[in-house]
């Protein structure tokens, strides 16, 4: 599925839950052995990496509600388990679970971090 976004500012998109905005690497559109390749053998291919652009807050865990304190607050902010992915980290995900938008003329996936077989984190990368 592809989608074109019309908004003006990245910053502004907020992901949702576990899921991971992924901008795709470049590919090689050319073999080792000089061959030119055409864009229909990379789209194919199960296997992509990118990098991390934003991620959502988590896994949402379930409010604890005690009864017996009526004087509490009711409404107490939900809590997430943090994801493991962050941002700027190049991860390795089956393209089968991506969904695929346009922003500004380029690709960006979204998907969820299960989706996601490797990370590979350079703590240096944004310093």
């Amino acid at each position: 599925m592809n989608l074109g976004i019309d908004e003006l500012d990245l910053n502004r998109f907020i992901v949702v839950g576990d899921r991971v905005l992924i901008k795709p690497k470049t590919l090689q559109n050319k073999t080792k052995a000089g061959l030119y390749l055409p864009p229909t053998v990379t789209e194919k291919e199960n296997l992509c990496s990118g990098y991390i652009i934003k991620t959502g807050p988590g896994y949402p865990i379930p409010a604890i509600i005690e009864s017996d304190e009526p004087w509490k607050d009711k409404r107490e902010e939900v809590k997430y388990v943090p994801l493991q992915a962050h941002e700027g980290d190049l991860a390795v995900f089956m393209q089968s679970a991506a969904f695929e938008i346009q922003y500004k003329n380029e690709k960006y996936f979204i998907l969820p971090q299960s989706s996601i077989l490797l990370l590979i984190r350079d703590e240096g990368l944004f310093e």
